[in-house]
């Protein structure tokens, strides 16, 4: 996959995706010591959503080259694990290209890392957007979070609805294979 002509935007500093928060030493969204991009804006809208003030496209700050150039030099250090993107929702047609571009540079020059996105797009609808950018994710939370399936006992999700997929094992054998703990 290449990224989109219009993702260039970003190497100019003119980009129209913003970001809510940057967690650049995070431990809960995925293994390990991470870096989390928390984007802007999503229409889902989830009831119970534990970050409604990332609907909102233009919350936040615009993602800007330097952004990106900030987010590449944390992940340098060898205690970063890798990098979560999160939102709002990433994967909202506005904020697409984007983070295709993102997760491309950031495989790119860091392959040795790992990459998770969480979406309340399912595997199958992102699958008929935008099936690409699961080449270079390693593992996908999938699902809106239902605030009648809240379960504050699960791993690295909300509601019991929402999988953990390993994306590299699902790639390998051709259907959808679950994230599982070390030993699990």
């Amino acid at each position: 996959m290449e990224p989109g002509e219009n993702a260039g935007d970003c190497r100019e500093g003119t980009s129209s995706v913003n970001y809510a928060a940057i967690k650049e030493m995070d431990i809960a969204n995925g293994t390990g010591v991470r870096v989390s991009l928390f984007v802007s804006g999503c229409t889902r809208k989830c009831k119970g959503c534990f970050n409604a003030e990332a609907w909102d496209f233009n919350a936040g700050k615009p993602f800007t080259r330097d952004t990106l150039d900030h987010i590449l030099s944390i992940l340098k250090h060898d205690y970063i694990s890798g990098l979560s993107i999160l939102g709002g929702e990433p994967l909202e047609p506005r904020n697409l290209e984007m983070v295709e571009l993102i997760v491309f540079i950031v495989r790119s020059k860091f392959p040795e890392k790992n990459i998770w996105l969480y979406s309340g797009y399912t595997y199958d609808e992102i699958m008929q957007v935008s099936p690409a950018i699961l080449d270079y994710i390693d593992v996908l939370v999938d699902g809106p979070f239902i605030e009648e399936e809240k379960d504050i006992s699960l791993l690295f999700r909300g509601s019991r609805n929402q999988r953990v997929i390993d994306l590299k094992k699902t790639r390998s054998s051709g259907h959808v294979e679950l994230w599982r703990t070390h030993g699990g």
